[in-house]
Parts: structure tokens; C-alpha cells; sequence
């Protein structure tokens, strides 16, 4: 299948999907939440596809969140709308996926982006990785779902601080925190 967005191969057996939109940091927009989406679909659906693999084009960033310019003239209807759509067509299908879904963190990991790596089974994390949630910055909550999973994996106090912060972390903070598995 041809994507606008993503790159997707099989390498002995795993699954890779690359989000390619590096000018744009590889923010997700609607086209690549769906396109991200039959990937995933169509490679848990190949039985010799044994794990998967995300990652993004480029060395700064895995995803560097929503992007902005597609949703800026949005309101809150509208908002909610992407919010769920996005939460449900794609964050909570990978976390439920029964192929393995690895997310290899490379550059930043900010809002959606982090949202998604947290969606996947294992994080791994390049050594210049950067993670946040920054969405309070712009008057907003983060709406992927990071809000019940990074609690879930580095506890209330210091989900609540990355937060209501908007602060980032790196690679190494986030070993130590949980948020990654490896670096």
C-alpha cells in the first residue's frame, strides 16, 4: 500500500513503520493517524509478522506532537472530536495490538508524541531524546491519553509535574523514571 506519511517494511520478520514528515517534526495530523493506523492493522493481522517497530524519519524528532496548523481554528467540539478519533483509532488500538509494538525513540517525544510512544509495549530511547507533554503551554491537556499513562508508568507526583509543568526530560531521566524501558 502507498502512504503519503509513513514508510512501512518488513525486516525478518518485524514490522517497521517510519512516520516521514520530517519538516513538520513528524507531527501527526489526521491523514497520519490513519494512515498509522492500517499499518498497524495490516501488520497484526500478518501472521509472520512477530513485532513492530515505530520510529521517525530524521534524527530530531520521533514525533514532536500534534500538529498544530490542522487543528489551531478548531473548536471545543471540534477539539473533542480529533481528541477521541485520534484516542481511539490509534493510541488505544496499538496498546491493545496482540503483535508486540516497540516504540524506538529517537529526537523529541513531545505531546502526541510521547502519547504514542507511551501507547506501545517498549520504549527505547536514543541517548538525545527528549520527552514532555507540553500541551498546558498552549492552554490545553494532553487529549492522546498521556494523562492515565504516564501516571500508569512513572507514578502521580511526577506525571502531575510533567504536566502541569510542560517540562521535558532526557533519555536518561526517563530510564530512571520508567517511562522508557531502554536507552
Amino acid at each position: 500500500m502507498a502512504y503519503q506519511n509513513i514508510i512501512v517494511e518488513t525486516e525478518n520478520r518485524i514490522g517497521i513503520i517510519e512516520i516521514n514528515r520530517p519538516k513538520k517534526l513528524n507531527a501527526l495530523n489526521q491523514d497520519t493517524i490513519a494512515e498509522l493506523h492500517q499499518a498497524f492493522d495490516q501488520l497484526d493481522k500478518d501472521s509472520e509478522t512477530r513485532a513492530i517497530i515505530i520510529t521517525g524519519s530524521g534524527e530530531k524528532a520521533f514525533v514532536a506532537g500534534a500538529d498544530i496548523s490542522e487543528f489551531a481554528d478548531f473548536g471545543p467540539d471540534k477539539g473533542r472530536e480529533l481528541s477521541l478519533q485520534g484516542q481511539q483509532k490509534l493510541f488505544d488500538f496499538i496498546e491493545n495490538l496482540g503483535t508486540p509494538v516497540i516504540a524506538a525513540i529517537n529526537g523529541f517525544a513531545l505531546g502526541g508524541g510521547l502519547e504514542l510512544a507511551m501507547a506501545c509495549h517498549i520504549r527505547v530511547a536514543s541517548n538525545s531524546a527528549r520527552m514532555g507533554l507540553p500541551e498546558v503551554s498552549l492552554g490545553l491537556i494532553p487529549g492522546y491519553g498521556g494523562t492515565q499513562r504516564l501516571p500508569q508508568l512513572v507514578g502521580k507526583g511526577k506525571a502531575f509535574e510533567m504536566i502541569m509543568t510542560a517540562g521535558m526530560i532526557g533519555s536518561e531521566d526517563a530510564l530512571k523514571s520508567g517511562l522508557v524501558n531502554h536507552l
